[in-house]
């Protein structure tokens, strides 16, 4: 970070001191042997004063150097060596007042100092000789300084359309976000809706059954506590995602995200591990080439987990599909492990464009981090070194499994 002092970056700072230095220096160094002596210096003082202020305000430093040249005109002490602090104050005004006007001001009163300097000039060189070798200078600090200032205010131009581009991708990512929060609480409304649903049923039928039937009514009571335990966990889930989400952290990669998702399941029909065939299969109609492995010992999963799992596969197959393109290879593996359900899609990215538009999925990374984040996992996603993209999502099954009933 840049030290700042008085509000100034310090490099700045240090080198405006070093440039009214060198402009005193001059002025005290002849203080004996040019015209005018004490007064000329004091002159020569002043515009090195006034130099430390030429970059926040160059126009009233303009003013002033240009008012002290005229004094010493007026003197008849002709040029100094010092009055290299006009050229300082004219480049400054050109490259730094927030109007060029101000620059074009500053080059007029600069011409007119020129021609009143060459004939207070003393030698053996015709005035106009010495006119011209002055604006020849001048004209070139000029020039040199409206370069700078061009490139400049280019770079200022590039840095604000840059921190623009980025607001807005902050934005666009927030967005994102609050969109998949909203679709994701609608997802476990509707499962813990189904859970009640069954605890109602299944509540009724112990109540029937109470006496006629002891053994089933038992099974029906473990089956609402089951359930009960359930849909508390994923309510707690709801309440995590309904709450004030804090700065949008924005993806992590350049991969794209399908806008059309937001629209997919009109019906909100809640799909599920089980349906992954089906879904491998529209992936294959668009183009690639999937292959399905399962390992380990498949494991109830709660609802809303199992969706989960579902749209994980469906937004990596999306972004396989848009991004390697139709023919690539992908591999698509559920690992059961203890404790944990690891969902891994790798593509190989040798494809080529589809010529279709893919199947919908949600808002690529930023859906399937929140996805994850919401059942305490967690998602790698990146390049791999031999070519294509690989995404791994690892979730934590839950302590006590739920009980998948059929109402």
């Amino acid at each position: 970070m840049n030290r700042t002092v008085f509000g100034r970056p310090l490099r700045s700072l240090a080198f405006d001191v070093l440039v009214s230095g060198v402009v005193a220096l001059l002025a005290v160094a002849a203080v004996v042997s040019q015209p005018g002596g004490v007064p000329a210096t004091l002159v020569g003082c002043a515009m090195a004063v006034a130099l430390l202020w030429r970059r926040v305000h160059p126009s009233a430093v303009a003013a002033v150097v240009a008012g002290l040249a005229m004094v010493q005109v007026i003197a008849g002490w002709g040029p100094l060596a010092y009055d290299i602090g006009v050229l300082i104050a004219l480049y400054s005004v050109v490259k730094y007042a927030e109007r060029l006007r101000d620059g074009v001001l500053a080059g007029i009163v600069a011409a007119i100092g020129v021609l009143l300097a060459a004939s207070q000039t003393v030698g053996n060189a015709a005035w106009w000789a010495t006119a011209i070798y002055f604006a020849l200078v001048t004209g070139g600090v000029w020039l040199a300084a409206l370069n700078v200032r061009t490139r400049r205010l280019y770079v200022l131009s590039l840095e604000e359309r840059a921190a623009t581009l980025e607001r807005e991708r902050e934005a666009e990512a927030r967005a994102a976000v609050a969109g998949e929060r909203a679709r994701i609480a609608r997802e476990l409304h509707d499962v813990v809706a189904h859970s009640m649903a069954v605890m109602i049923v299944q509540a009724d039928g112990a109540r029937y059954l109470l006496d006629q039937d002891p053994e089933t009514a038992r099974a029906a009571v473990k089956v609402v506590a089951d359930t009960g335990r359930q849909a508390l966990e994923e309510m707690r889930r709801l309440v995590d995602v309904l709450r004030e989400p804090g700065p949008a952290e924005p993806p992590a990669t350049a991969e794209a995200s399908d806008d059309a998702g937001v629209a997919a399941d009109p019906e909100h029909r809640r799909p599920a591990v089980a349906e992954l065939p089906a879904l491998l299969d529209r992936f294959r109609d668009a183009g690639l080439r999937v292959r399905h492995t399962v390992t380990g010992e498949p494991a109830a999963l709660p609802p809303g987990l199992d969706l989960t799992v579902y749209r994980v596969v469906q937004e990596a197959l999306t972004n396989a599909l848009k991004h390697a393109g139709v023919g690539a290879s992908v591999t698509v593996t559920l690992e059961h492990v203890p404790d944990v359900v690891v969902v891994r899609v790798v593509d190989d990215g040798h494809g080529r464009p589809p010529v279709g538009p893919a199947p919908s999925g949600g808002h690529g990374l930023v859906g399937m981090r929140e996805r994850v984040g919401v059942y305490d996992g967690s998602l790698v996603a990146g390049p791999r070194l031999a070519g294509g993209w690989r995404v791994e999502a690892r979730l934590p099954l839950p302590s006590t499994p739920g009980t998948e009933v059929v109402a």
